[in-house]
């Protein structure tokens, strides 16, 4: 529970200030059990300094509401929402001297230095696995290190971030990082700083952990999706899913999955690529994770304006059994979740080298679709039948609560101009802010 925002809320309505502090000090006393004097205080408390940072005016004094609330609009959810939310980022963070950029829609960024590409990026852990600590470190890892495999790149170091709220027991941060270390003593990526904070400090009351993973590495050929070209084909990998599909696992009864998404196989295949001769020949590789295959390929066709044509012949089967059992038993489109599965875009001519170096590896490849001119498009070919192959509102909803809440809203559109204003004043505020700063100095 945020505290703050309970305060911020009673105060917003008109109530008075000891209505809102008595309410406050009763939720607290119900979450934490804690002593009814000491609830009180700290609500009191908490009250006071709300009321004191209304006082704050001028331009840095806060935001102007977009009116759409992340959930409703999706963000983070893997879908149409999510991808325009994302879009809005380039036009806030500018051009700069990146070689690949955040306009690039890859989940790593690329700079050039001393005669090579560095590579970084970070990835959150999957928010439903706060009371699966282990698990939480072990995915983002894997999924960080990802990210920066499929740039053609060698990560050489990890970060770690992680945030647990004030109730939460301090084990949570040892199994957390237990986790991360699994993957890095197997892959010999060494975990080398990071970060240990509350959610909130004081004004989150509760046990939820959240956090994330950063990874760093080094290539001398860059596999971005921008390299995508027509005449290319399609690879993937097996795939037994990460963080979602063991979320998916825990929360709807089939905890038996949870231990098949423990494994290195999508890491061991590109450190097999990596180390051979075939990664000259690779245009761009990714991971099956941003709204399943749906929302990966749609984004490797925008970015590199192109048509990508899926084949659904080979793609049941290349995910694990198991896995797939339970995607059919809860009428889950397999297409449109994370399988972390490893997609590889390639010439015709040095697709059979790639199969066996992967296969060499312990993991299964296949062809899966093929590359043709733009316009940017995505498309199925199902049963001989071609249809669009478009990601969704939200990813697929994979757990009971997912499926409550999995419906587009009423006027996307509207929503989207509300969402790109928002963007806009926040452009405004950068600039207002750097001219601000241009002029201290010249003084």
């Amino acid at each position: 529970m945020d505290v703050e925002q309970f305060a911020r809320d009673g105060i917003a309505s008109g109530a008075a200030r000891d209505s809102v502090t008595d309410k406050l000090a009763d939720r607290i006393v119900e979450i934490k059990k804690c002593d009814p004097g000491f609830a009180h205080d700290f609500a009191a408390a908490v009250v006071l300094e709300v009321e004191n940072s209304l006082k704050m005016k001028g331009d840095l004094a806060g935001f102007e509401p977009s009116g759409v609330s992340m959930g409703e609009f999706g963000v983070g959810s893997r879908g149409a929402g999510d991808f325009f939310a994302h879009r809005q980022f380039p036009r806030i963070i500018g051009s700069g001297q990146a070689a690949v950029g955040v306009d690039e829609m890859d989940d790593a960024g690329v700079v050039s230095a001393g005669g090579q590409y560095i590579i970084a990026t970070v990835d959150g852990m999957h928010s439903r696995l706060s009371d699966y600590p282990f698990l939480a470190g072990f995915h983002v890892t894997r999924a960080t290190l990802r990210d920066v495999y499929v740039m053609g790149a060698k990560p050489v170091a990890l970060i770690s971030d992680i945030h647990v709220a004030d109730d939460g027991d301090v084990a949570k941060i040892f199994e957390y990082t237990a986790g991360i270390s699994v993957v890095s003593e197997m892959m010999d990526i060494p975990l080398v700083s990071g970060s240990t904070l509350r959610i909130g400090g004081d004004m989150v009351i509760g046990e939820r952990l959240t956090g994330c993973v950063g990874a760093v590495g080094v290539a001398e050929h860059l596999t971005a999706r921008k390299s995508t070209v027509p005449g290319d084909i399609i690879l993937m990998s097996e795939g037994a899913g990460g963080g979602t599909i063991a979320t998916a696992g825990i929360y709807s009864g089939y905890p038996e999955v949870v231990d098949k998404t423990i494994n290195l196989s999508f890491l061991k295949a590109c450190e097999a690529l990596l180390k051979s001769d075939v990664l000259n020949e690779i245009h761009s590789m990714t991971d099956v994770t941003n709204g399943g295959l749906r929302g990966d390929v749609y984004e490797m066709a925008e970015t590199a304006d192109v048509r990508i044509v899926i084949e659904e012949e080979n793609l049941r089967s290349l995910i694990d059994p198991d896995v797939l059992k339970m995607l059919d038993d809860l009428e889950i489109d397999y297409l449109g979740v994370s399988l972390d599965a490893l997609l590889v875009v390639a010439p015709p001519s040095a697709a059979e080298e790639i199969v066996r170096i992967v296969g060499e590896a312990g993991v299964r490849m296949k062809k899966i679709g093929y590359v043709e001119s733009g316009p940017a498009d995505s498309k199925l070919l199902s049963s001989g039948e071609m249809i669009d192959f478009l990601p969704r509102f939200r990813e697929s909803a994979y757990t009971p609560v997912k499926k409550v809440v999995d419906k587009t809203p009423g006027d996307f559109e509207e929503m989207k101009k509300k969402v790109a204003g928002a963007a806009d004043r926040a452009i405004e505020k950068k600039m207002r802010v750097i001219e601000l700063l241009k002029k201290d100095k010249n003084q």
